[in-house]
């Protein structure tokens, strides 16, 4: 068997997320699994991804793993795997890995990216890649709120409900906004909102924007989000945003031959 690690990208709108899920639900891990077993004569090829993105959420770097019983050279597997893929799903790049690297557990790191729509009218360009609310937002308020989530925190008021990760504590190494570029409605603009950490829980990108959503209408300050986050406590938290605007940009991994590392969804 030999090992490959390949870069996805994907538009996620049509996807129940990445995991492969009972009752016939779309997923992109069952997507490229079935793509697999086409090349393979239809035996089930078991797929490891390094985020675990929720329906809606899409990717530009997303990495899986998987073992072949078939050798390919890395440009051959990628664009075969590009022929049987349907076109919301793309191998961007394939190498040859170590026999035990594992997409997920051997990530080091990722960064995420938010695109925000703001004021009364959604651009209808970005339906499908761009949050919306129909406020019109303080950047500095923002930009003073994205600051509360750089360091090392435990981020259990961030934390999806039932989830069952060993530690909620997380180090957050970048947390920007930025004004993006596009046309935008009268009256709109659009924020682009990157972080990057060593990993992330389930929903704890969204439900940071959510949090910045409110720190840019006025409804939360800065000092209230750290008593929030040091709560611990999910009640205590504003609502995430919606999936939509949520790319999965880049993972990061150490040097060859470092040791595996637990890793947590997202």
């Amino acid at each position: 068997m030999t090992t490959y690690r390949v870069t996805l990208a994907y538009d996620g709108t049509d996807f129940a997320g990445w995991q492969a899920q009972a009752a016939g639900a779309r997923t992109v891990q069952g997507t490229v699994e079935e793509a697999l077993a086409r090349l393979g004569g239809g035996e089930r090829v078991a797929v490891a991804g390094a985020g675990r993105t929720d329906a809606g959420v899409h990717a530009l770097g997303q990495v899986a793993s998987f073992a072949l019983a078939r050798e390919w050279a890395p440009s051959d597997l990628a664009r075969a795997l590009n022929a049987v893929l349907p076109d919301d799903v793309r191998a961007i790049a394939a190498a040859l890995a170590p026999d035990a690297f594992h997409a997920r557990r051997q990530a080091t790191g990722k960064l995420y990216r938010y695109v925000l729509d703001t004021g009364p009218v959604p651009s209808p360009l970005r339906r499908r890649c761009a949050g919306h609310v129909p406020w019109t937002l303080d950047p500095s308020a923002m930009t003073e709120a994205a600051a509360v989530f750089v360091g090392r925190h435990d981020f259990a008021s961030l934390a999806s409900t039932g989830s069952s990760v060993k530690t909620t504590v997380r180090t957050v190494t970048r947390s920007e906004l930025r004004a993006g570029e596009g046309e935008t409605p009268p009256g709109g603009a659009i924020w682009v909102y990157e972080v990057e950490a060593d990993g992330f829980l389930r929903k704890m990108v969204r439900s940071i924007v959510g949090a910045l959503v409110e720190a840019g209408r006025g409804a939360w300050s800065a000092d209230r989000l750290r008593a929030a986050l040091a709560a611990r406590d999910r009640r205590a938290w504003p609502a995430p945003i919606e999936a939509r605007g949520l790319t999965l940009v880049r993972v990061d991994y150490a040097a060859a031959g470092a040791a595996p590392r637990d890793r947590v969804a997202g």
